[in-house]
């Protein structure tokens, strides 16, 4: 079957019949990737000088902007070029939420936008550890930012202006994945939620589902054997391509490419169409108790 499922569609704003829609709500949700092939996100004439790896500051590893402040960070851009490269990310922070509103609209009145971010470094050069190594095949989880068992999903757009791909491995099923890891996760320490909070090491209480998640992220990535040996796909996303993920229930890794605008969402699970096929039911059902209590 393949992990893609093609939506046609050239416009952010496009209107999606609803067979399409409901297609695509069964595939996301069932742990499928949104395939746009041909949805591409174009730039402006002034904005093709931001296609340069020197738009970074090199410290973070993506420029990243937040919606809620428009504030822009993680590049080295100044005057009249930060404020250009921040309207080009606003922009297509505006367009993902439009292609959501239209594509899932049971979403629309609960999403919430997350950060927006640019890409522009070469993924194969970027060195870190293994934990920020995202060629390593894992499901997302914020170390700093819990979200309680909300949902990560997530719109990719490649914009490379030499056509390269974006090329990605995609690994097995979530369930598979967390009986495998699952037996050597230690559960949190009591109080660790609140200490964490008060410590200010969090933004938020970090909860048994947050702990184990981002233990899961962990040791995916930890283990060598299991990066090579599991089973995957490998997928080339064209430039000029869109597609629309999960990524707490899908494990990817990001293997080359340059050039790429994302927009994080957060997706409550009871606004889904199956809450049970969320990573937080999927936990629940295998360790046998809540995990997203406070």
């Amino acid at each position: 079957m393949g992990p893609l499922e093609n939506i046609d569609g050239d416009r952010f704003d496009a209107s999606f019949a609803e067979t399409v829609r409901d297609r695509a709500i069964r595939a996301l949700e069932g742990g499928k990737v949104l395939f746009f092939p041909r949805l591409s996100f174009a730039l402006n004439a002034d904005e093709q000088g931001f296609l340069d790896p020197r738009c970074s500051d090199g410290r973070a590893k993506n420029v990243s902007y937040d919606p809620s402040s428009q504030v822009l960070k993680g590049t080295a851009l100044a005057g009249p070029e930060r404020e250009r490269l921040r309207g080009m990310v606003a922009r297509f922070a505006q367009s993902a939420r439009t292609l959501v509103g239209g594509l899932l609209p049971a979403y629309e009145a609960h999403v919430r936008m997350g950060r927006t971010s640019y890409r522009p470094i070469e993924v194969k050069d970027r060195p870190s550890s293994y934990r920020k190594d995202d060629s390593r095949l894992h499901v997302d989880a914020f170390p700093s930012r819990p979200n309680g068992g909300g949902r990560i999903l997530r719109v990719f757009s490649n914009v490379n202006p030499d056509r390269r791909a974006r090329l990605w491995r995609i690994g097995e099923p979530f369930e598979a994945c967390a009986r495998r890891f699952l037996p050597a996760i230690r559960p949190p320490l009591p109080g660790q939620g609140w200490l964490l909070r008060a410590c200010r090491l969090t933004r938020g209480y970090r909860t048994a589902y947050d702990h184990y998640m981002l233990a899961l992220h962990d040791a995916m990535k930890a283990d060598s054997r299991y990066q090579h040996q599991c089973p995957q796909y490998e997928v080339a996303f064209p430039a000029g391509t869109t597609w629309m993920v999960f990524t707490d229930q899908v494990a990817h890794a990001a293997m080359a490419g340059q050039y790429l605008l994302e927009q994080t969402f957060h997706v409550p699970v009871n606004t889904l169409n199956d809450p049970a096929s969320a990573p937080l039911s999927v936990l629940e059902g295998l360790l046998g108790r809540p995990l997203a209590a406070a």
